[in-house]
């Protein structure tokens, strides 16, 4: 998509939420989450669960069990929809495969989800050589997703999206974050 974005936070300065540019920043998030997940595991192999080890797993742990979700949400509500109905064979296919691949990605940050999160919390449980093969199989196959859905799908759905959907995709998806990070900063204060 690479449209202009305002960073992670992905509103921009003046004031209303782009889910467009909301759903670039997470692909640009998600491939530096994904280099500092190669670089947590070989920092694992070399010197353990130190405080930085920790630092990193905390913030992949957030980015992939979080914000990743609400994307893979985003596009299951407001962008394979507009594909699915267009009546594009292939654009049709290439949504089966995405939804196909989500299901996997789940699947393997399921696996990979304790691992790093008892990594943050300092606990060194898990096996280094299926960790690295962990990483690598989830690494690559988030890499060829985002690929598929910004040289193929993000191009053709932006641009038969109208005015009015467009809006309203905004408006969803700006409400929805809202109501996780309230949700969330009620669980801060009371746990």
């Amino acid at each position: 998509m690479n449209r202009h974005s305002s960073g992670p936070g992905s509103c921009p300065a003046s004031g209303f939420f782009d889910g467009a540019a909301a759903l670039d920043a997470c692909h640009r998030e998600t491939l530096r989450m994904l280099e500092e997940l190669s670089a947590l595991v070989t920092r694992l192999e070399a010197v353990g669960a130190d405080a930085r080890a920790r630092s990193m797993a905390a913030a992949i742990h957030a980015h992939f069990s979080v914000a990743v979700r609400e994307h893979h949400e985003d596009e299951e509500r407001h962008v394979f929809p507009q594909l699915e109905a267009s009546g594009d064979a292939e654009a049709r296919q290439a949504v089966a495969l995405l939804r196909q691949d989500h299901s996997w990605l789940d699947v393997d940050w399921g696996e990979l989800s304790p691992i790093i999160d008892a990594v943050a919390r300092g606990q060194a449980w898990y096996e280094s050589g299926m960790l690295r093969e962990g990483v690598e199989i989830f690494s690559t196959l988030s890499r060829d997703h985002i690929a598929l859905e910004e040289y193929l799908i993000y191009p053709q759905v932006l641009a038969n999206l109208d005015a009015q959907a467009r809006a309203s995709m905004d408006a969803e998806m700006a409400a929805r974050r809202l109501a996780h990070s309230m949700r969330a900063s009620r669980r801060h204060r009371t746990g």
